[in-house]
């Protein structure tokens, strides 16, 4: 029966909102300026399709494909004698099941709310070297549908810490490394997307992932990084009866950013290149804008 209900989908297998890591864009590890404030405006487009249950193909039928506009407001300061920064942010976006997945509906609306903090105990620019601390919280603001197996929204609060440190290796060339863990609170109304006819309930292990790459300045206005990600854990139960769906996913991401004069311009392209569990993701493209006012 559970094999009949997989490629319904498990919400915690994939939902596009809530990225498998707290993705950090290159040089977010450099300790900012006090008082300042900035506006973010991103695009995303990914598109997960084979489905694997423990490194076995289960299907390589489904196609689904998202879009998302996320909309971020932040405001650098001094927290006594270190630099903080807070943001505040807003997905909106839609969800598109299509190949054997076409039967089950769209989704599109508003996103989960995240709040976050960030500090840096040590600072350190005259050698390039940073280490900083961030907390989220995400809260279950967005568009949220039991009867539906594809959500915008997750209908449960997450928590996520993370640390990340940042030091040159040559004169043009910095190293970063970041790790996080994100805790998910309950999702009480689980249905369709836990292969219930009913609502049940969804619980989840926390996820780890350790992100890690070299951040390359080719001027002053150009920068290049590669990052390698490694997610581990997030199993989930569903009425208390564990799925076996540990995550071991590898992904890769490229960045490139010019800052101009309208602003700080990024673009990204990654996927994954190993996956246990859940829907591969074949594609990962992002655009953002970062303008300081």
């Amino acid at each position: 029966m559970f094999l009949t209900r997989l490629p319904i989908l498990l919400l915690a297998l994939f939902t596009p909102f809530m990225a498998w890591a707290i993705d950090l864009q290159p040089n977010d590890i450099v300790a900012p300026l006090p008082n300042k404030n900035y506006v973010t405006v991103s695009y995303l487009n990914t598109e997960n399709n084979t489905l694997y249950r423990n490194g076995s193909v289960v299907t390589s039928g489904p196609v689904i494909d998202t879009q998302s506009a996320i909309f971020r407001g932040t405001r650098s300061y001094d927290l006594g004698s270190l630099p903080a920064v807070s943001f505040i942010q807003l997905p909106y976006g839609s969800i598109q099941p299509g190949g054997s997945l076409a039967n089950q509906a769209s989704a599109t609306g508003i996103g989960d709310l995240t709040i976050a903090t960030a500090i840096w105990p040590y600072h350190n620019r005259a050698t390039r070297t940073y280490l900083g601390l961030a907390g989220y919280l995400i809260s279950p603001t967005g568009s949220y549908s039991s009867q539906r197996a594809f959500n915008v929204g997750e209908n449960r609060f997450r928590t996520d810490l993370q640390m990340g440190f940042q030091t040159p290796i040559t004169s043009n060339v910095d190293g970063m490394i970041a790790v996080d863990t994100m805790w998910f609170g309950g999702n009480s109304q689980c249905a369709t997307a836990c292969g219930l006819s009913t609502n049940g309930s969804l619980t989840q292990k926390p996820l780890t992932t350790t992100q890690l790459g070299p951040i390359y300045r080719i001027n002053e206005i150009f920068t290049v990084a590669a990052s390698y990600f490694y997610v581990a854990g997030g199993a989930t139960s569903v009425n208390n009866t564990y799925r076996n769906d540990v995550a071991n996913t590898q992904r890769f991401l490229i960045s490139g950013q010019a800052h101009t004069p309208i602003g700080r311009v990024s673009l990204q392209y990654g996927r994954d290149t190993e996956i246990k569990n859940g829907y591969a993701q074949t594609r990962l493209l992002a655009i953002r804008l970062m303008k300081e006012f």
